[in-house]
């Protein structure tokens, strides 16, 4: 999982503040890179390396990165690697300059990186599918690129550019939202067909005319003082020209949109609204229904408080509370200097790292019966050491629950779990994961229940892409042979022999 933003400002206005504001907006889909590019004077403008937004950009990088249109990337990796030269934005200088940043993962990867290779004789140089991405793109507008006028002159065929997202939607599979300079022309944002990953745009009218945000959640877009316009579609290309015209077209065949159900139920901020969907209201409504079928199985539960672990099951833990009609506390503090667990390599390191990351409030414990309310149970390794504390303060009995269903299929669309042997439900019933983890009583919400609660607002989609909990993959291209491939990049051992001391360029520069 990624985050990613595109600006295109007035004409002699640096979005270089933008970008970086909305980056420390979106901080939270990934802390293990960043970079931001521009243009100017004709040049891209690249920062990008290893860390945190803050701790990557500084005055010196900032003044560089000039131009009045931008992007910029945050990631975590999803297949173990943290190598700086597959931080994000790409780019590639042919055809006309070509920048890109991706949020997503392609299901074809490997066919495509022999068609780059053995048929357009592109050089990759690092294993990143968002490389393949952007030179698929650079191949498209190349074939595409007969009315294409790069003599400075401000005329361009935009059927050129939904040309090229068109055929590239039909040779690429998987998910991607991506934002893309054309260097001279503009920005370039799409979707792919189903719309797994999220992208939305919104707009600013000022007295040197339109400017234009895109993207991985609302929030980063008011947050900069920008009026949200819409998602963008599934399978839509957007362009913003250098001068802040719009264009916008259909750029694949219909089918059924698909968002990523995970958006709601962990990975976006509260605050945000995702095609269409208030991501509030639906962890509300996840918590709502849990309670709710709790209390048909367990109509004389003695539930003394519920309580959240934070920050991703407080929302649902809020209305589980109120439906159950027992108290809402706060047992947890959370350490925020300590990262994810479930993305760290090794299963003594993130034991450790939980330790670290959650200080129990004894208080709140002490001689009581408590439901403790999760987002998720991936591992189960987070939840087990969180039990045991919950018991080393005085807890009584301690009840679980899960305001998703058993992740018992890998995800292929962006999301770095684990490898299907390392799931903790991965071949067993509820009851063998409630032993395991240690409480007195699991519950789990169920896959319908989910999708009723989170299919809300005016239009909401009516399929998700569920895949992590059924195993239905809606790109219809998922054998067991990729899925084995992909337990093999996935696992421990794969992600301990990661390095990033293997990359050959030096992607730790400030400018490109």
């Amino acid at each position: 999982m990624c985050g990613i933003i595109g600006i295109v400002g007035r004409t002699g206005v640096h979005v270089n503040q933008l970008v970086y504001d909305g980056l420390t907006v979106l901080q939270h889909r990934g802390q293990d890179a960043a970079g931001i590019m521009t243009e100017f004077e004709g040049q891209f403008r690249l920062r990008k390396s290893n860390g945190l937004v803050s701790d990557i950009f500084y005055t010196r990088h900032m003044q560089r990165l000039q131009g009045n249109i931008g992007i910029g990337h945050v990631r975590y990796p999803t297949a173990g690697s943290s190598s700086r030269a597959e931080a994000q934005p790409f780019y590639v200088n042919s055809p006309y300059g070509l920048g890109l940043a991706h949020n997503g993962n392609l299901t074809n990867a490997a066919e495509l990186r022999s068609q780059l290779s053995d048929k357009h004789h592109r050089h990759m140089n690092t294993s990143s599918d968002s490389e393949l991405l952007l030179n698929m793109l650079a191949v498209e507008l190349s074939t595409n690129a007969t009315n294409l006028s790069i003599d400075g002159s401000p005329h361009m065929d935009i059927e050129t550019v939904f040309g090229a997202v068109k055929n590239l939607n039909q040779r690429v599979t998987g998910s991607y939202a991506c934002v893309s300079m054309i260097s001279g022309y503009g920005l370039l944002a799409f979707r792919d067909p189903h719309g797994i990953r999220p992208l939305v745009f919104g707009v600013r009218e000022t007295d040197g005319g339109s400017e234009w945000v895109f993207a991985s959640e609302s929030v980063a877009i008011t947050a900069l003082g920008f009026d949200v316009v819409r998602d963008v579609k599934p399978g839509e290309a957007i362009f913003i020209s250098s001068s802040g015209h719009m264009f916008n077209r259909q750029c694949s065949e219909p089918v059924e949109p698909s968002p990523c159900i995970f958006e709601h139920v962990y990975f976006a901020r509260p605050d945000s609204v995702i095609d269409g969907i208030s991501v509030y209201h639906a962890r509300l409504n996840q918590g709502n229904v849990l309670a709710k079928r709790i209390l048909e199985q367990w109509s004389d539960h003695d539930i003394d408080a519920v309580i959240p672990v934070p920050d991703s099951g407080r929302i649902a833990a809020l209305q589980m509370a109120e439906v159950l009609g027992v108290p809402y506390r706060e047992g947890f503090v959370k350490n925020r200097y300590v990262g994810r667990t479930f993305i760290m390599p090794g299963q003594a390191l993130r034991e450790k790292s939980v330790r670290r990351k959650l200080n129990a409030i004894g208080h709140e414990f002490a001689g009581k019966n408590i439901l403790l309310v999760d987002d998720s149970i991936v591992r189960g390794t987070t939840s087990a050491q969180i039990i045991d504390m919950a018991r080393d303060v005085g807890a009584k009995k301690v009840y679980f629950a899960s305001a998703a269903p058993p992740v018992r299929y890998p995800n292929v669309y962006g999301i770095d779990m684990p490898a299907v042997n390392e799931f903790i439900a991965n071949g067993k019933s509820i009851d063998e994961i409630n032993t395991i983890i240690g409480s007195d009583r699991l519950f789990y919400q169920s896959l319908e229940d989910l999708i009723e609660a989170t299919q809300i607002g005016q239009n909401p989609p009516k399929r998700f892409d569920t895949s992590c909990f059924n195993g239905e993959y809606v790109t219809g291209d998922i054998d067991a042979a990729y899925l084995r491939k992909l337990d093999d990049s996935r696992n421990d051992s794969a992600k301990r022999n990661s390095s990033d001391d293997d990359e050959i360029i030096d992607m730790h520069n400030d400018s490109a």
